[in-house]
């Protein structure tokens, strides 16, 4: 036995979080923490019925400020949910949101989770 076997095996399986008891799975593992936050998910909800919005849109929509949505929105872009594209209508400035593959994967996830956790079926 060579000295890194001992260490390999005393390893966290990569299957099993570390804090699960064995053989035990819950939903809530399902659960993606970055849609944990109430704003969040509701931008990637009213997304997901889309092809893109407006922000104003969105932001009336999920009721918050501006600023608010702009800070939650730059977090789910960095994490590749969310696609951002400025441009013009006519003369004045607009910036559209939709929804990425992975952000519609993360909230497929991240519902399906809700569900089981709350014994709905699907």
């Amino acid at each position: 036995m060579s000295p890194a076997e001992p260490a390999a095996a005393a390893a966290p399986s990569a299957v099993e979080p570390p804090d699960a008891a064995p053989g035990l799975t819950h939903p809530r593992r399902d659960l993606d923490d970055l849609l944990t936050h109430a704003v969040r998910f509701s931008v990637v909800a009213a997304l997901a019925g889309v092809l893109k919005a407006e922000f104003g849109a969105v932001r009336d929509s999920v009721e918050v400020t501006t600023p608010m949505l702009s800070k939650q929105v730059a977090l789910l872009e960095r994490a590749g949910y969310v696609e951002v594209e400025k441009g013009r209508v006519g003369r004045r400035p607009c910036t559209w949101l939709a929804l990425s593959p992975d952000g519609a994967a993360a909230y497929a996830r991240h519902v399906a989770a809700l569900r089981a956790i709350a014994g709905i079926d699907g």
